[in-house]
């Protein structure tokens, strides 16, 4: 064997590089699915997301129909459709995306999602009338989550160390130049976050209304202002008498 090795030496040195340049040329083609097979094992076993949970994954938002060991389908939301609802369009998505992107699973460890709806109320309204009501409305829609969402996120902090954080609803208030703003904010199940809203809003705006303009709702507004033609004529006298 020896005696072999030091005749075809050469030869099979040659063989070895040959060997090396093709297996290289190999991998790199099928690069992509090798990646996309490490990326399977990491969902499988690193929990990154599992059928039936709703993630953001190579730019898009829907839920996850199946995981397989090379691609990941997805039923699309969002896009041209507002809100969180399907659109129709079902997506393919390498797994190799969960090396190269951040992955959002909005119904992981905490299926809840913190949502927020703002309103604008004008300047000289009744500030409290109008707390009370977002508080309330608040509380008759989202209110039944509070309970539920609060054990979830004991249970995620006691595993991380993650702050305290209201599950309540509450409203939060501040001025700018046009307008009043109320800001509602509130937990919500991530499947029902349009919904929730379309309830929020509705019941706000009769909430609103019934006060008879103790609390109104802003908007802006534009004031064109119509400059004399006296003072054009008077600038333009004043610059040819600066020239003479």
């Amino acid at each position: 064997i020896i005696l072999l090795s030091v005749i075809f030496s050469d030869k099979l040195g040659g063989l070895t590089v040959a060997i090396g340049v093709a297996g290289a040329g190999i991998a790199f083609s099928l690069q992509e699915i090798i990646v996309s097979f490490a990326g399977w094992l990491a969902i499988i076993f690193g929990g990154f997301y599992k059928s039936g949970d709703r993630v953001q994954l190579g730019g898009i938002t829907g839920d996850v129909m199946d995981i397989g060991m090379l691609r990941t389908t997805i039923m699309e939301t969002g896009q041209w459709v507002d809100g969180d609802l399907y659109n129709g369009r079902i997506v393919l998505i390498a797994n190799s995306y969960v090396f190269k992107e951040a992955v959002f699973n909005y119904s992981g460890q905490f299926p809840f999602l913190w949502d927020e709806i703002k309103i604008p109320v004008k300047f000289g309204s009744n500030y409290q009338m109008a707390k009370q009501i977002l508080m309330q409305v608040g509380k008759d829609v989202a209110g039944d989550l509070t309970i539920q969402s609060r054990e979830e996120w004991t249970l995620l902090q006691r595993k991380y160390r993650l702050e305290d954080a209201q599950t309540e609803p509450m409203v939060s208030i501040v001025a700018n130049d046009n307008w009043v703003e109320f800001t509602l904010r509130y937990v919500v199940e991530y499947k029902k976050r349009r919904t929730t809203k379309t309830d929020l809003f509705t019941q706000i705006l009769n909430e609103i209304e019934a006060t008879r303009g103790e609390v109104s709702f802003a908007s802006a507004s534009f004031e064109l202002v119509e400059t004399s033609p006296f003072n054009n004529k008077e600038k333009n006298n004043d610059i040819h008498s600066a020239d003479l």
